[in-house]
């Protein structure tokens, strides 16, 4: 193994030891060191790749959010109408809450901490945009919508869409006993009803 690959190797492996101490405790409750601990490197390596702990969280988000667009665009993609467009989506959320439920706490927990960072604040601002962008591609663009939302452009929609769906996922890892809240995610389809 070449030095440039082993060194992508333990910057990969940083990450998700990162994520997972996160996803599992928060960002403020983790310290670099059991980071460090979790990924099996010195606490050197990890202030050389990414300098201090807000440069590693960036790079975990970063990572996380990429997937996490890829896999809404794809789920985007499926069906014929907006609403089946809109139902593959809400399937995704609800998948996610099911077996993934770490992805939307370490949203949850960028999602407080950008209130009072610049850095961070940047972050979510452009996942919101992004994911609202997503949405008025695939299901929103170019589609008649009830004469009650027809007063509102398609992004303005796609954004109360995704804001909802975000709302809604909160409640569920709040309360994941809750078992009627993952099916009130079904509810966003009203829209196109």
């Amino acid at each position: 193994m070449n030095s440039k690959t082993k060194k992508t190797n333990q910057s990969k492996i940083i990450l998700q030891a990162a994520f997972k101490c996160i996803s599992t405790r928060g960002y403020a409750n983790v310290s670099m060191r059991e980071i460090a601990d979790e990924a099996g490197v010195v606490l050197s390596q990890i202030h050389y790749y990414y300098k201090n702990k807000e440069g590693l969280f960036v790079e975990v988000i970063k990572l996380m959010m990429n997937d996490y667009l890829v896999e809404i665009e794809d789920h985007l993609k499926n069906g014929i109408t907006p609403k089946e467009k809109i139902s593959g989506l809400i399937i995704y959320f609800q998948e996610v809450l099911r077996g993934k439920p770490k992805l939307f706490r370490v949203l949850y927990d960028l999602s407080s901490m950008a209130l009072w960072s610049e850095t961070f604040s940047k972050l979510l601002s452009n996942l919101f945009s992004d994911v609202a962008d997503l949405i008025d591609k695939y299901a929103l663009n170019n589609i008649t919508l009830k004469s009650n939302l027809s007063k509102y452009s398609s992004i303005a929609i796609s954004r109360m869409i995704f804001g909802a769906m975000f709302g809604t996922a909160i409640q569920v890892i709040l309360d994941p006993d809750e078992e009627k809240l993952p099916s009130a995610l079904t509810s966003i389809e009203l829209i196109f009803d």
